[in-house]
């Protein structure tokens, strides 16, 4: 169950030539695949490439009639050994995967393609995140593009040059014999537009028909005596070979004047950024039509060195807009000047932040200061546009406004797992615990504050490696099904088998891989028609030699949890201990119950909806529930009584009912101040006259109390 469903909007991938594709930047790319006549595709999901999946997976039977294989792969490094179709046979290959912690997991398989090459186009999407809103180490595609010399993509962020980059791609991967990368950022992923669509392509060769006459060429596989011979083709035949199909095909653009003082040189991928800057500028009007000479990088890798040459001719510098860190296109760009021996100064990183995503104010900033110091004034700021009034500088409330960090979900399963642990180190004892990527590493934050490491998706238990070896207290490492199924099995629980570790591995289980959108896995409990699931990950660890296996099916029953855990720490019986702790994500359990139950409110149904409270007489104020649950829900009221300065725990309206306070405040001994109330929508007759009966009695009991309060009355002044 995947976080949104596309299946209305993935119709829009039928249309045809000399119609017009309205849509978001994911279902452009879709489109543009099926244009190209793409023969399979695949990937792992993860922002912001997650919706590509999802959009694939809604529009399935689209791609059975064109003959399109579609596979949802295990990881990263499955989907690029899946472009091996492309190696021996004239298909066309694309797979999707998140950003360079997805490209980190697939490099040795990208090495792999890149070596031997490819006879049928192979691309790679790939979702570039800078930021401080990122969810990710900062880290470039770039980077692993120069390693394995494949050919990097970094459209301009529109739907007619990234679906035109779809079929460059393909065309400069076939001339080429080598897979290449589309970059897309975040913004450009969720960008909608328009742009004129043409028919949808079968693949003049699908993998159905392939596997009818199977091809092989031993001088194509990376091994000796091969490789050597592939590296240096890459350099002698495919380098150039690239670098003149993109002058030749004007993939990258010059736009503006051609001569002028100065120039900007960017990646494509930036481009409305500038834009923007220099309309504030005075420099540049809406239509995009630019004072100052443009080269838009739309192909980042390779570099076409006459092109830049050419380019600056008669400048004096020219500014290198490239986002991330190291600065490599600056640096190549230095060297082909310092080479050349031209007087032009290639600049950027000295006006543009060293790192992180190149927001519209700092862009302005270094663009205002590069055309100051090369004596280049804005034309007159009356041209600016009427909202482009320069705004006062925003405020530094670091020292007044704590930092918000994120947590987990109002009614999230996992929460009460890591209230359990809390419990277990208040009565054990603290012990090193060793998180893994995904809803769970939330635990490492307040109010938890467990867990120390994260070492990569599936790699929990084996960054707990070094400290399996015995101690005074066992290890805790936490992995989540997501984490498990990618690459945990092997590399954290069978390496934990092979090892004889003695730690204590928390597999969390809530039915999907929750953190990059809900999307269906092995274990997902669902019953899906192109999927194998209910697969059990308790066989797979049994499977693998684990012995010590316990099962809890409601992750809500906190004492549970923290007894399991405990017995986990202390028994004597050695080798890795698997706890797999299961509940359905709460986001995905809403989404499918949600619709539902309204349907049947709207029916004149009984439906029964459990709604939290807290008992305002019996709360002592301590807010010891809310350090060891951090539910959102779970906030605090002042009361109306003198006597009562504290104020004391309250459950406001977003409360789910999953119940994680109360069984916090059981298994903690806490005070009993929670309550359960069944709220009753459409109830039958006995119900309503047993509530009007049950109300008045209450309402005559708390006068009769009110009349026995003692209460103090303001004197009147004379």
């Amino acid at each position: 169950m995947a976080e949104r469903s596309f299946a209305r909007e993935v119709e829009q991938l039928r249309i045809g030539a000399g119609q017009e594709f309205r849509g978001e930047g994911i279902l452009a790319i879709t489109k543009a695949l099926l244009e190209c006549g793409v023969g399979y595709v695949g990937g792992y999901q993860g922002a912001p490439i997650s919706h590509l999946m999802d959009v694939l997976a809604d529009a399935q039977e689209i791609l059975s009639e064109l003959g399109v294989r579609f596979e949802a792969n295990a990881s990263e490094a499955a989907a690029t050994a899946m472009l091996a179709a492309s190696v021996h046979y004239p298909i066309r290959g694309a797979v999707a995967y998140k950003g360079p912690v997805g490209v980190n997991v697939a490099s040795d398989a990208l090495a792999n393609l890149a070596s031997g090459g490819v006879t049928g186009g192979a691309m790679m999407i790939v979702g570039e995140d800078y930021g401080e809103g990122s969810a990710i180490m900062q880290e470039r595609t770039h980077a692993f593009a120069m390693k394995s010399q494949v050919w990097l993509l970094d459209p301009r962020p529109n739907l007619r040059s990234m679906t035109k980059a779809v079929r460059d791609g393909f065309e400069l991967s076939e001339a080429t014999e080598t897979p290449v990368i589309l970059e897309l950022r975040i913004r450009a992923c969720h960008v909608h537009g328009a742009f004129e669509a043409r028919d949808n392509q079968r693949p003049p060769l699908s993998v159905k028909d392939a596997l009818s006459a199977p091809r092989r060429s031993t001088e194509r596989l990376a091994m000796p005596p091969f490789a050597f011979r592939h590296e240096q083709e890459k350099v002698s035949k495919r380098w150039p070979r690239a670098v003149e199909f993109i002058m030749e095909n004007g993939l990258n653009e010059f736009m503006g004047p051609k001569a002028g003082k100065v120039g900007l040189v960017l990646q494509g991928g930036m481009y409305n950024t500038v834009m923007r800057s220099l309309r504030r500028l005075g420099l540049a009007d809406l239509h995009g039509n630019s004072q100052i000479p443009l080269y838009v990088l739309n192909v980042t890798y390779p570099l076409a060195e006459a092109e830049f040459l050419s380019f600056c001719e008669g400048k004096d510098a020219v500014l290198v807009v490239e986002e991330g860190q190291p600065n490599y296109i600056e640096q190549a760009f230095g060297s082909m000047v310092h080479r050349k021996g031209l007087p032009t100064r290639v600049q950027g990183k000295g006006y543009l932040p060293m790192a992180g995503e190149y927001q519209p104010g700092e862009m302005l900033e270094a663009l205002s200061g590069f055309l100051a110091d090369h004596g280049v004034t804005p034309a007159d700021p009356r041209q600016r546009a009427p909202n482009d009034t320069q705004t006062p500088p925003v405020p530094d409330l670091s020292a007044t406004v704590p930092l918000r960090t994120p947590g987990f979900c109002v009614g999230c399963p996992e929460r009460p797992i890591f209230a359990a642990m809390k419990l277990v180190d208040q009565k054990i004892g603290p012990h090193q615990i060793a998180c893994d990527i995904g809803c769970h590493l939330f635990s490492i934050l307040p109010p938890f504050d467990l867990g120390g490491t994260t070492m990569g998706f599936g790699l929990g238990p084996a960054s707990n490696g070094a400290f399996d070896g015995g101690g005074e207290r066992r290890p805790i490492s936490i992995i989540g099904d997501g984490g498990f199924w990618h690459n945990g099995l092997a590399s954290s629980i069978g390496n934990a088998v092979l090892n004889q570790s003695d730690g204590v591995i928390v597999v969390v289980d809530n039915y999907y891989t929750a953190a990059t959108g809900g999307q269906d896995i092995l274990s997902s409990r669902a019953e899906h028609p192109t999927r194998n699931t209910n697969n059990s990950i308790a066989g797979a660890v049994k499977g693998v030699g684990v012995k010590w296996v316990r099962e809890i099916d409601r992750t809500y029953d906190v004492t549970k949890v923290r007894d399991t855990l405990t017995e986990a720490l202390t028994t004597p019986e050695t080798g890795p201990k698997v706890i797999i702790a299961s509940s359905e994500c709460m986001l995905n359990r809403q989404r499918r119950e949600k619709p539902l139950r309204h349907a049947a409110i709207g029916d004149g149904k009984r439906v029964v909806v459990p709604k939290f409270g807290v008992d305002e007489d019996v709360c002592t104020g301590d807010h010891a529930c809310m350090r060891l649950s951090g539910c959102p829900s779970l906030t605090m009221k002042t009361l109306d009584d003198p006597l009562r300065d504290d104020p004391v725990a309250s459950i406001d309206d977003g409360c789910v009912g999953c119940g994680n306070c109360g069984e916090v405040a059981d298994a903690a001994v806490l005070c009993p101040s929670f309550f359960q109330v069944d709220v009753v929508h459409n109830p039958g007759r006995f119900e309503r006259w047993y509530a009007r009966v049950s109300g008045r009695m209450i309402e005559a009991l708390q006068r009769r109390r009110a009349r026995k309060r003692l209460t103090f009355e303001k004197a009147e002044m004379a």
